[in-house]
């Protein structure tokens, strides 16, 4: 590719983030009479909103959207980004009902320990991801760079109305500890210097520099950062399905890791710890904190120098694709390892104060509807196990994984619609109410299903479902207060205790009913009491832990109130308050918290003192 047309696309990727930022927005006097209009009628319905922007239609054709009157209102007054009227003109308001701004990003194609038969292998993506799928779309568009993804995704959501002052990032693809250590550390400290960044008014010279690092991708023979052109790349090396399945780790290496290591770019995805905790440091104080990082692995890829590794990137949150508990079917599915794995890896993530989020998978091959109900029912019977969240994801089968051979030969089939309603209702209603499912039913496309469910809105049909049958849904997603208004008087805190193999849990949480008579739950904190006060990581002796606390509502911003909303109420420091009293009473010396890089703050301010991995309030005085 010759240097001119590779200025073309930087300048092209370049402006896409540069109007997204600015929300230039042409017929400016006439976006403005329509701003005041609109804030005249804040209280109005929808549908005479929608009425009153028609109103007001462009010179050039057709209709101001949301997302350019939003922007054109923070043109016009930027001390004022997320005021009454952004908020009422925010985009699918769902993305932050939960508190914070989610931004998910993908790690580049990389070898894959495993080789599990439900797996897809798409050559353009890290193992068992879709070229698809919504996040790996917007990866590749990036040339899968993490600060790139990440700007991207926070420019989206501003530009849709949403507060990106408290982040969760997400990082997701392939098996995250599988990866060399300095591309983690790489990939960590891009995602942070993103966030730390996006306050800059003028990010064009930032984003043009890391667009002509990135543009060096271009120099490869099979690599480029438009989809379209990556799959006929992709076809015209006439690789089949089933070459694809038994060489994808020799194919990535071949394709995509030794073409990179040729043009540099392995070179320069490199950072170290101490490079890190700088970009860590500067983003406690951001304007774009990170409250909450997520890093997906396999539970035989956790001991303790792996897990503590992961504490010291930051992270809170792991995701574990634990599948099935049955042994059996793990051999049959050739996931690589057994149940005593993901027993290890539990207790070690829950002793380092770990959010455990579970990948659980019915129809697998070898399982049957009720063999996939004793399974399910195990993950919270059994003291080794107990999640915090779950996605429920019902086996599709996509052609390249090695499931389709099974499929062919008539040793597999998907679940009807009747068995695949029967499991998905039956783990609504067998949930406790201390874990959240996150999702049912896993976001791919479609056209990618050879054979299995289509429907996108399957959770609602089995929500549906369970409602019809008069049975309350405990799993806390179901019971989000999100828009719903409440009186403060009628707030409740009430707990769930449950035990681990490892540790006593406290589940504590602020609920209130709301119009309908049902119980929405506002705030929780999870606690937990280790059973044996000496922990083999010496900084967490004799130390209760909090694992997370987590208010519902809109997001706000920081330091800020807002009447009747979840947050800032107080809620979250009368829920420490409860677990310090609990901590105390079972004879702790301290109540340490697994805080977030950008939630350091909140817990200084709350009496916390910073340790090496952990902050710690002591319990020695009153409570």
């Amino acid at each position: 590719m010759s240097k001119s047309d590779k200025e073309v696309i930087v300048a092209k990727e370049q402006t896409v983030l540069t109007n997204n930022q600015a929300g230039a927005v042409n017929d400016q006097a006439i976006v403005v009479d329509l701003i005041e209009q609109l804030e005249k009628n804040l209280h109005s319905s929808w549908p005479k909103i929608l009425q009153l922007i028609k109103k007001y239609p462009k010179k050039t054709g057709g209709f101001f959207s949301k997302t350019e009157i939003i922007n054109a209102y923070r043109q016009l007054y930027p001390t004022k980004p997320y005021s009454k009227l952004v908020q009422k003109l925010r985009l699918k308001p769902i993305r932050s009902d939960s508190g914070v701004a989610p931004v998910t990003v993908l790690t580049k194609p990389y070898p894959c320990p495993g080789n599990c038969l439900f797996c897809p292998n798409d050559l353009r993506m890290p193992k068992s991801y879709l070229a698809e799928e919504p996040g790996a779309q917007r990866a590749e568009k990036n040339f899968f760079d993490p600060y790139l993804q990440v700007m991207s995704r926070l420019t989206a959501l501003a530009d849709m109305g949403h507060r990106t002052d408290k982040v969760e990032l997400i990082i997701l693809g392939g098996t995250w500890t599988y990866y060399p250590e300095a591309y983690r550390l790489w990939f960590i400290e891009s995602c942070f210097k993103a966030m730390n960044d996006f306050a800059l008014r003028d990010r064009s010279a930032v984003l043009r520099k890391r667009y002509e690092i990135a543009i060096k991708k271009l120099d490869q023979p099979y690599t480029s950062s438009d989809a379209k052109q990556n799959l006929a790349i992709l076809q015209k090396l006439a690789l089949s399905e089933e070459q694809i399945r038994a060489n994808y780790n020799h194919l990535i290496n071949k394709y995509y890791l030794q073409p990179e290591k040729k043009a540099g770019i392995s070179a320069w995805q490199r950072s170290t710890w101490e490079k890190l905790t700088l970009a860590q440091n500067k983003n406690e104080v951001a304007k774009a904190r990170c409250v909450g990082l997520v890093l997906e692995t396999r539970p035989d890829e956790i001991n303790q120098q792996t897990a503590l590794d992961l504490r010291k990137l930051g992270a809170t949150k792991i995701q574990l694709g634990v599948q099935t508990l049955d042994e059996q079917i793990l051999k049959l599915n050739r996931r690589g390892h057994g149940v005593l794995e993901t027993k290890t890896a539990f207790a070690i993530l829950r002793q380092l104060g770990f959010k455990i989020h579970v990948h659980w998978m019915a129809n697998l091959y070898g399982s049957t509807p009720k063999k996939d109900q004793a399974d399910f029912l195990k993950l919270f019977s059994d003291q080794a196990f107990r999640p915090d969240e779950l996605k429920i994801y019902p086996c599709s089968l996509i052609a390249s994984a090695p499931l389709m051979d099974y499929y062919q030969n008539k040793k597999w089939q998907p679940y009807t619609y009747e068995e695949l309603l029967a499991i998905t209702t039956f783990t609504l209603k067998n949930t406790p109410a201390y874990c959240r499912i996150t999702r049912m039913l896993r976001d791919i496309p479609a056209q990618d299903i050879v054979a299995g469910n289509k429907k996108s809105n399957f959770r609602q049909i089995a929500e549906a479902s369970v409602k019809k049958d008069e049975i309350a849904i405990k799993e806390i997603r179901s019971r989000e207060i999100r828009q719903q208004n409440f009186k403060q008087e009628d707030i409740k805190l009430s707990k769930i205790k449950y035990q681990t193999s490892v540790s006593d849990e406290y589940f504590l949480q602020f609920t209130v009913k709301v119009e309908n008579a049902e119980e929405k739950i506002l705030a929780f904190l999870r606690l937990s009491l280790p059973k044996q006060k000496k922990h083999w990581l010496a900084e967490l002796n004799n130390s209760a832990m909090i694992r997370e606390i987590h208010v519902y509502g809109q997001s706000l911003a920081l330091g800020s109130e807002a009447e009747g909303r979840a947050q800032h109420l107080g809620l979250g420091s009368r829920l420490i308050e409860a677990a310090q009293a609990i901590a105390k009473q079972a004879s702790y010396k301290n109540l340490a918290v697994i805080s977030a890089i950008g939630t350091r703050e909140y817990y200084r301010k709350r009496g916390f003192t910073d340790g090496k991995l952990y902050q710690f309030l002591s319990l020695s005085g009153k409570v």
